[in-house]
């Protein structure tokens, strides 16, 4: 679905890097037809094109290309434009298709010179093919890479549906039996049925036990005894079983209807999974992955294998293509054989599934744990106190929900496993947040601990909860014993500004909402002349809104108070617009980080655009504020939510148990308030101790923030001649080896 983000990635960074770049449409079909399928493409023929759903330079699936003959036309159309360096979007067969013609090249071009068809001093000055793939999938089937382009886009359709269903079935009492996409991989549906809480689901790398009939009626009539008045089933569309047999839909809706005459829908969601906008994590992915497959397609030399650039955290990499390939291959392989551990393990940690759809076990571990919301609302913290709630009572614990952050600490009261059932999908906090200082709370929270004896406490919240208020408590604990209990914070805050993680909960819902006002936005004006829109988002001092909306929506600039501007640059940028709307580009986009500059307010830019662009562009302003903070989840954010959730309980189960003495638990080591982050590619517990070296308390932003290294690629990408620091390039990596080394992937 973001097909088009990466090519205008290619087109721009190419043109920038002072490459000539071509079009080719159709696909494959468009190098054997030459012609006219294979056009120079211009800065201005990619602009408006983020939004769009699909790719618009079209693809096809190409008979003609599998035959020798059929790339033989193909190698002379390239060679007489003096093309040697493509770029493919595809799936496995188009990449794999793409390394097929690299390895013949030579002896396509010693044909072609035998037969006339190029002369010997035009096969020399192409004597080699530099191939560079990005994955383009929906399913997310392709092994090396975390998200393949468009994945993302495909969960935001699907979640769509099922909440648009949820609230149907809010009135009737229903199961829904839903079918996503996916014929050998289970990515989708796993997701999905992780982000909207279903009661099962169906993929192939992993079957069902053989008894699974029973085992899914019983599990039906217990949340039905539990009081839900809605069944969720998800099926991808290759489900099978054991024994290589496909789980169909219908089958399970006959098997329902029959066993328990239970009002049972089908809803096959199709290809309404492919279309739509694309999501702003698509975007930024697509623009990140075009900008590195450029880079990789100038460095290439004869040697160098064909790569394929993906993502895996919030990294780039590159993967030789053929590996990924085998891997993928070898997940078929694997299944067919009925080893399937071995195709979840080959699949990789993408496919990791925690189990917070069993039922609680009878087992008690005589402990309480507390979980409460704090700071400002943001999208997901429902998800994770879900999670947390959910993983808690398996893990045997007592949960008790906090009601309205720390001042709720105060009174306490027991959350159930049907408590939070359906919080999945709902925005902003179902336990109400507050930003009350616990030190005046001291004593009262010391009581409640005492009182309901708490022996852990799962923090949710954004900056100055997790940071400023924990210290505090920590400084606490030598006059407090009760709070000598481990604690654990978790990230959710839209601004995306807590030192000791790359990403906060809430943070991409956030960025969606401003995505796609950006583009209502700029879709208002069409018609109408040239206009540039100056929009205003939140995110305190963080910049992250600002610059990753920026790359999502194509904008001109983004103001943001980690990158100081002066006066000249608002200068330079205004000339900018004014030759850009020269040309055929009609919309310009400003964007502005509510505190990136005291002086230089939104009415100021705002103003001085108008000014100097009169004659030639007119103005437009907006605030986009609290919208930004609410809304459904993005899956993203509810599957973020309910990871976090996990690992936070079973941490704080193993600290209950090492700092358990004789039935008391006394945590007074740093080690024992962590919080949970995501570094580059992985989860980790970091003591709040130590972070508070890492953090601009005035300003409440962590010191160093990875994703300013992308604000080069929105300055090239809206045309800057600017210097591109290329010394963060990805390496080549070798999954083979990686998956044999880590045996067991964990």
């Amino acid at each position: 679905s973001s097909m088009n983000a990466a090519v205008r990635a290619v087109v721009r960074v190419g043109i920038y890097t002072g490459a000539k770049v071509y079009f080719v449409h159709e696909g494959y079909q468009g190098l054997v037809d030459g012609g006219d399928n294979i056009k120079e493409a211009t800065w201005e023929s990619v602009s408006m094109m983020l939004q769009l759903g699909g790719t618009v330079i079209g693809s096809a699936r190409c008979q003609d290309f599998r035959t020798r003959e059929g790339r033989l036309k193909a190698a002379r159309n390239l060679v007489k434009r003096g093309i040697t360096n493509l770029c493919v979007i595809g799936g496995d067969g188009s990449l794999t298709g793409a390394d097929t013609f690299r390895a013949e090249w030579s002896g396509l071009l010693a044909d072609l010179v035998k037969t006339g068809g190029i002369t010997a001093d035009e096969a020399k000055k192409s004597s080699f093919l530099n191939i560079v793939g990005m994955v383009g999938s929906i399913d997310n089937d392709f092994c090396g890479t975390d998200m393949t382009i468009g994945t993302d886009s495909a969960l935001h359709r699907i979640m769509e549906i099922v909440d648009a269903i949820t609230t149907t079935a809010q009135s009737h009492q229903r199961t829904f039996v839903l079918e996503v996409m996916g014929r050998h991989c289970g990515y989708l549906a796993l997701v999905t049925s992780l982000a909207c809480g279903a009661d099962w689901v169906f993929i192939p790398e992993s079957p069902p036990e053989d008894d699974w009939e029973d085992h899914l009626c019983r599990r039906l009539t217990e949340t039905r005894g539990r009081g839900s008045r809605l069944n969720i089933i998800i099926v991808a569309e290759g489900a099978i079983d054991k024994h290589g047999k496909a789980i169909t839909s219908e089958d399970i809706k006959s098997l329902v209807v029959k066993r328990l005459g239970y009002d049972t829908r089908v809803t096959i969601l199709g290809h309404v999974q492919r279309g739509g906008t694309p999501s702003a994590f698509d975007r930024i992915l697509g623009s990140r992955m075009g900008v590195e497959a450029v880079m990789a397609l100038l460095e290439g030399t004869p040697d160098s294998p064909a790569c394929v650039v993906s993502l895996s955290g919030n990294q780039a990499v590159r993967l030789p293509l053929m590996e990924c390939v085998q891997v993928t291959k070898d997940v078929t392989t694997a299944m067919k054989e009925g080893r399937f551990d071995d195709a979840v393990k080959l699949r990789g940690r993408a496919f990791y599934c925690p189990h917070v759809c069993l039922p609680p076990q009878p087992l008690q571990s005589g402990y309480n744990l507390a979980v409460l919301n704090v700071g400002a609302p943001a999208a997901g913290m429902n998800a994770a106190v879900r999670s947390t709630v959910r993983i808690g009572i398996i893990h045997g614990h007592r949960m008790l929900a906090v009601h309205d952050g720390f001042e709720g600490l105060a009174e306490g009261k027991e959350i159930g496993w049907a408590g939070v059932g359906g919080w999945t999908g709902l925005g902003g906090s179902k336990l109400g947040t507050k930003r009350t200082l616990p030190k005046k709370y001291f004593e009262q929270i010391s009581a409640t601990i005492n009182d309901f004896s708490i022996h852990g406490l799962i923090i949710i919240g954004g900056f100055e909860v997790s940071l400023m208020r924990l210290l505090e408590m920590i400084d606490g604990r030598a006059k407090f014993e009760e709070l000598c209990i481990p604690i654990c914070v978790i990230p959710a805050t839209v601004s995306n500004n807590v030192p000791g993680s790359d990403f906060s909960i809430g943070a991409d819902t956030a960025l969606n909402t401003i995505t796609m006002t950006c583009d209502r936005i700029k879709q208002s004006a069409a018609g109408t002349k040239r206009r540039v829109f100056i929009i205003e988002t939140m995110g305190g001092y963080c910049g992250y809104l600002a610059t990753m909306a920026g790359l999502a929506a194509g904008a001109d600039a983004a103001y943001i108070y980690e990158d100081p501007f002066t006066i000249r640059d608002l200068q330079i940028n205004v000339e900018h617009l004014t030759e850009k709307m020269k040309t055929t580009v009609k919309r310009g986009l400003v964007l502005r980080n509510e505190k990136c500059n005291d002086n230089y307010t939104t009415d100021f830019i705002f103003n001085l655009y108008s000014e100097e662009g009169k004659g030639i562009f007119d103005c437009r302003k907006n605030v986009l504020g609290h919208m930004q903070q609410g809304g459904t989840p993005t899956p993203f954010d509810r599957n973020f939510g309910t990871k976090m959730g996990t690992k936070a309980v079973a941490w704080i189960s193993g600290k209950i148990k090492e700092c358990s003495r004789h039935g008391r638990i006394f945590a007074n080591t740093a080690d024992s308030a962590c919080l949970l982050g995501m570094r580059r590619r992985s989860l980790v517990f970091q003591p709040l101790a130590e972070l508070k070296e890492q953090t601009d308390f005035d300003h409440r932003l962590p010191k160093e923030q990875w994703w300013l290294k992308l604000r080069p690629i929105l300055k090239i990408l809206a045309k800057y001649k600017i210097d591109l620091d290329t010394s963060e390039k990805a390496h080549l990596e070798h999954i083979i080896a990686q998956h044999q080394q880590e045996g067991t992937l964990a």
